[in-house]
């Protein structure tokens, strides 16, 4: 049994959110019951109504608006307590089971970000992709003759990996390689955190309003802005906005600061910024990692730093930012996340605000709270997750079925507007590399040790590859922004942090790999006068063998891929077992 909303395009206009005021129908065509009813009601209860379904002949109809955003939930009952189920094949029937069914309600004035529509992400990890010019070798820092070389990732002698290992990769380096990019067909990128920080991930902040010294400067920062533009490149920045480090200038543990933080004195302009339970040294810190301490992001003073006139999102936006990926969002108050929104949207009407989301975005429960991500308040889409492990269980599985519940699921879930700007990646910084998942998935299991000795064997590496092309190809033509994390597209491997992060090395390139990536760019580019927006129907989803529209208008195309064990008649073309293809019908 599953969800009637996963068949709810046929008993439900619209099938998927809706806005605010925007009537939705619902029809079931049950000529035996006398007596149908929609019930509704909203997610914290505050509202709750039932109402009665017209019948004309055998079908039972009725209309509801919705007023307010927010999340709801429907069933549909008759008069004896029974309720509308489907099974797996589309079929209707009554039972005592209540299956409650997803209403997202949107708010009316939400303007999308429509400028990403249709585009490619790039991922890059700032200190692991390029190297333009002579390596500075910074003090307390560690540095990689040997660019081949795997991260450090064993503790030191306390026991503390420091995740000061570095490589050298820069701003400049990454303007270099701007062509490139352009020419992979790259339309955004990315950026892994740039502000000044003692680690090579930099996700402790040490100054908000300083560019990291071994990536450059600000001038350079504006000089990559302008020079991506001209490439047709757009580029977001991480906020990293839970924590900063405890070597800050905002926390100052270790006096390498001229301010005055709240770790060395209770009347420091930021101490109510950190929660203390016993000052200085018992404060709370982003997963009890003290390096990180957790920033209380409704302090005034932090709000107005970070979202008011001359704070952090209007300098780096006004320097020549897209907009930016929001690191944990779960950890974020939904009021900050606003605020956030409202900054980057007052800099940039096209602005692009992206949160750090890993499950279903549009109902999430973080910390005892439902998330209000997707009610048209504050984020204009995620990291879609759901989709990235989708696809990879798919390709490993060859489960076509199940893929299209999880796929059927989330555009039903998601505003289309929303959907439209996820960022659909297969690898990050965060994970293992999808060659990876694809080609060996069970080495996930091993110890530290041994992923850190991991080579994928020949025979292992060339079945990821061809894995790896195919998982790339569905994300591309799924609705959304398909994002490559740099180096996927030459076959980097690696597993979870840092194996994940290596450095980009091009004399290791695998050709074959990226001539097929950028093919597969070519064709998303060819068809994004339907790719940016067009609705998606799964016409097919058995033996392995999954086929799918996407529509926009009268435009419309389809898309096959055949992980089956034998070739495959569809819409008039055979396509081979391990292969996909893009027909263009109209």
């Amino acid at each position: 049994m599953v969800l009637l909303e996963l068949f709810s395009s046929e008993y439900k206009n619209p099938a998927g959110s809706v806005r605010e005021g925007q009537p939705v129908r619902f029809e079931i065509t049950a000529p035996e019951r006398e007596y149908l009813s929609v019930i509704c009601r909203s997610d914290d209860g505050a509202v709750s109504f039932e109402k009665r379904m017209e019948k004309q002949g055998g079908t039972h109809f009725c209309e509801i608006v919705f007023d307010s955003r927010g999340l709801y939930y429907y069933c549909i009952a008759d008069s004896g307590s029974s309720f509308l189920n489907c099974s797996e094949n589309g079929e209707l029937f009554f039972s005592r089971s209540r299956i409650w069914c997803q209403q997202l309600v949107v708010a009316e004035e939400y303007e999308p970000a429509s400028a990403f529509f249709g585009g490619t992400a790039y991922q890059i990890f700032p200190d692991r992709f390029a190297v333009s010019g002579e390596v500075e070798r910074l003090p307390g820092r560690s540095y990689h003759e040997d660019l081949h070389e795997i991260p450090d990732w064993r503790p030191d002698s306390s026991g503390k990996i420091r995740n000061n290992d570095f490589y050298g990769g820069n701003l400049r380096g990454i303007i270099d390689r701007l062509g490139y990019l352009s020419d992979l067909g790259v339309t955004l990128i990315y950026l892994n955190p740039i502000f000044e920080s003692n680690s090579n991930h930099r996700y402790d902040t040490g100054d908000y309003f300083r560019i990291d010294r071994q990536l450059g400067t600000e001038e350079d920062f504006r000089e990559l802005c302008d020079e991506a533009k001209r490439n047709g490149i757009k580029i977001i920045l991480d906020g990293v906005f839970s924590h900063t480090g405890d070597d800050s200038v905002y926390f100052n543990k270790y006096g390498r600061y001229d301010s005055i933080g709240a770790y060395q004195s209770k009347e420091s302009r930021y101490f109510d910024w950190f929660n203390f339970q016993e000052w200085p040294d018992r404060y709370d810190s982003w997963w009890g990692i003290d390096t990180l301490p957790e920033v209380n992001e409704m302090a005034e003073s932090y709000t107005e730093f970070i979202t008011g006139t001359g704070g952090v999102i209007d300098h780096w936006m006004q320097a020549g930012a897209s907009g930016f990926r929001l690191d944990v969002a779960d950890e974020l108050p939904d009021e900050f996340i606003a605020e956030v929104r409202n900054a980057v949207k007052r800099n940039d009407r096209d602005g692009l605000l992206i949160g750090e989301v890993w499950e279903d975005a549009s109902n999430k429960i973080s910390y005892g709270k439902r998330r209000k991500y997707f009610w048209g308040d504050e984020l204009d889409g995620c990291m879609n997750y759901p989709f990235k492990n989708a696809v990879l269980e798919y390709i490993r599985s060859r489960d076509a079925e199940l893929l299209k519940r999880s796929v059927d699921e989330i555009c039903l879930h998601y505003p289309p507007e929303m959907l439209s700007a996820c960022l659909n990646m297969l690898s990050s910084h965060d994970t293992e590399r999808a060659i990876n998942a694809l080609a060996a998935p069970q080495d996930r299991q091993r110890s530290r040790d041994e992923q850190a000795a991991r080579v994928l064997s020949k025979d292992e590496y060339l079945r990821g590859v061809e894995m790896l092309k195919l998982a790339y190809a569905l994300m591309f033509f799924l609705p959304g922004i398909p994002m490559v994390y740099y180096g996927d597209e030459i076959g980097m491997q690696g597993y979870g942090d840092p194996f994940c992060r290596g450095f980009f090395c091009e004399d290791t390139a695998d050709e074959n790999l990226r001539t097929a990536m950028r093919e597969i760019c070519k064709k998303r580019k060819e068809n994004a006068d339907i790719l940016d927006t067009g609705t998606t129907d799964i016409f097919l989803a058995e033996n392995g063998v999954l086929g799918f529209y996407r529509i926009k208008n009268e435009k419309k195309l389809a898309f096959i891929i055949n992980m089956g064990g034998s070739p495959a008649e569809v819409l008039g073309e055979t396509i081979d077992p391990w292969k996909f293809s893009v027909i263009r019908l109209s």
